[in-house]
C-alpha cells in the first residue's frame, strides 16, 4: 500500500514580543533550546516522521529562517509564503492554500511537543492534538463527545473544559480546511482582533465534520524567558549529550556546540552553549548561550545571552538580545 504523503504547513511569521530584547532583531524560532534552535527541533520531528514537503509561513526577520533552512535541511523540499501583517493563525494558514493539495499537516513553529506524528498521520480521520492544563483561557479550548470534538472555542473567558489545542493538526482532505478558512476571511470574522484557525475549525465541526483530539504526553512553549529555560532544561535531560571543555568541568546535561571555546570555566547542569561562543573563567549553569556571544568572568544562573552578545564582569542574572554589549566596571560600582 502506498503511504499517505503529506504537506507540513508550519507558521513562523511571530514577532516573539514576550522574549524581547532577543526578537527585536532575531526571529523567536532561531533562538537556541538545547542544541539547536526552536525551528530545528520541529524541522527534525517531520523529516523523522517521513514528511518531506513543508510550507513555511514567515513575515518578521524571515529571510533570516530562510537562511538557517536552506543551510541545514537541504533535504526538506521547502516553500515560503509571507504574512505581511499579523493578522492571526488562521490567516497565515490560509495563505498556503496554493502550495497544498491532499493531505495536510500543520504544525506550530513556537513550541516543541512530545508527541507520536504516525498517530496523526496513519488517522482515517482528521485529528488534533490536546492536552489537560491549569489556565485553558489563554488556548483554543475543545468540549468532546463520543471521541469526537463536538466545540471549540479561542481563548475563552470562561472555559466548559481544560483540554487545550496544543500545535499539531492533520487533515486528509486539506480543501475541507481551506473552504472553511476561505469562507472565515471572506466574512470578515474574528476573534480578539485575529482571523483565528480554532474558529474555522468550530464552523467544520458545526457543520458535523468529524474531528478526533489526540492526546499527547509533552508540550513545551517556547514563548517567555522562563519557559524557554524550561524546555532547555527538558531538552537536555532527554537527549543526554557528552560535552567537553579544557580546563573546565562540565556538569551535566549540558550541551556545548564543537564551535564553541569553553576554558577555565564551570559549566551546568542545564546549561546550553550555542556555535561560535567564546566563555572564560565562568560559572554558567541552568542558562541559555546563543550563537557567538562572548562571555568573561561571569557568574551566570537562570540567564538568557543572546546571539553575539558581549558580557563581561561580574555575577548577576540577565536576559541580553543579539548585538548586545555589557561591562560591569567595579571601580565604577564602588
Amino acid at each position: 500500500m502506498k503511504k499517505t504523503e503529506f504537506t507540513a504547513v508550519v507558521p513562523v511569521a511571530g514577532a516573539g514580543t514576550r522574549l524581547r530584547p532577543h526578537t527585536y532583531s532575531y526571529p523567536k524560532v532561531l533562538l537556541t533550546v538545547g542544541d539547536k534552535p526552536i525551528i530545528g527541533h520541529i524541522l527534525d520531528e517531520l523529516s523523522a516522521a517521513g514528511v518531506k514537503k513543508i510550507c513555511m509561513v514567515t513575515g518578521y526577520l524571515g529571510d533570516k529562517i530562510k537562511e538557517y533552512v536552506a543551510k541545514n535541511y537541504r533535504q526538506l523540499n521547502v516553500s515560503y509564503v509571507e504574512q505581511p501583517e499579523p493578522k492571526g493563525l488562521g490567516h497565515a494558514i490560509w495563505l498556503t492554500r496554493r502550495c497544498v493539495t491532499g493531505p495536510v499537516l500543520v504544525m506550530l513553529g513556537d513550541t516543541i511537543l512530545d508527541a507520536d506524528l504516525s498517530k496523526f498521520m496513519t488517522s482515517k480521520e482528521d485529528c488534533l492534538a490536546v492536552k489537560e492544563v491549569k489556565d485553558p483561557r489563554r488556548f483554543g479550548v475543545v468540549e468532546t463527545r463520543g471521541g469526537y470534538i463536538s466545540a471549540m472555542v479561542e481563548k475563552p473567558e470562561k472555559p466548559r473544559t481544560n483540554l487545550a489545542i496544543v500545535g499539531i493538526y492533520s487533515f486528509r482532505n486539506s480543501s475541507v480546511l481551506y473552504n472553511s478558512l476561505e469562507r472565515l476571511v471572506d466574512s470578515g470574522q474574528t476573534t480578539k482582533g485575529e482571523i483565528q484557525f480554532t474558529d474555522a475549525m468550530a464552523l467544520m465541526v458545526k457543520e458535523g465534520h468529524k474531528i478526533k483530539p489526540v492526546a499527547i504526553d509533552g508540550w513545551y512553549d517556547c514563548g517567555k524567558p522562563e519557559t524557554l529555560l524550561e524546555t532547555n532544561r527538558h531538552i537536555l535531560d532527554k537527549k543526554k549529550f557528552s560535552p567537553r571543555a579544557k580546563n573546565s568541568l562540565i556538569i551535566p546535561p549540558v550541551y556545548i556546540s564543537p564551535t564553541a571555546k569553553v576554558e577555565n570555566s564551570i559549566v551546568g547542569p542545564y546549561a546550553s552553549i550555542g556555535d561560535g561562543a567564546n566563555i572564560d573563567s565562568s560559572i554558567i549553569s541552568d542558562s541559555i548561550v546563543n550563537e557567538n556571544a562572548f562571555i568573561v568572568n561571569m557568574n551566570l544562573s537562570g540567564s538568557l545571552v543572546g546571539p553575539s552578545a558581549t558580557v563581561i564582569g561580574r555575577k548577576d542574572q540577565l536576559n541580553v538580545g543579539e548585538n548586545s554589549e555589557i561591562k560591569f566596571d567595579k571601580s565604577i560600582c564602588g
